[in-house]
């Protein structure tokens, strides 16, 4: 069975991440705005410059309206 556990080997390590790796970068999900379908992950909204308003969310960069956190459901990415 060696072809058999050498498949089995590769397909499971596929799917392993090392440690930092994706989805270990403090992201809890991302910023929306409905009107323009504009994402922008939580964790770069700084990064991004973009601007807030008086209760600190994020404006959209196209419209200036203030977008919509939604919390990332899994453990992987918040995508």
């Amino acid at each position: 069975m060696g072809i058999l556990d050498t498949v089995t080997e590769t397909l499971a390590s596929s799917t392993q991440r090392a440690p930092g790796e994706g989805g270990d970068d403090g992201s809890a999900g991302a910023y929306w705005c409905d009107d323009c379908t504009t994402r922008v992950r939580d964790v770069d909204v700084d990064a991004e410059g973009l601007d807030r308003d008086a209760e600190g969310t994020p404006l959209c960069p196209d419209c200036g309206e203030a977008m919509r956190f939604e919390r990332a459901s899994g453990s992987g990415c918040a995508c």
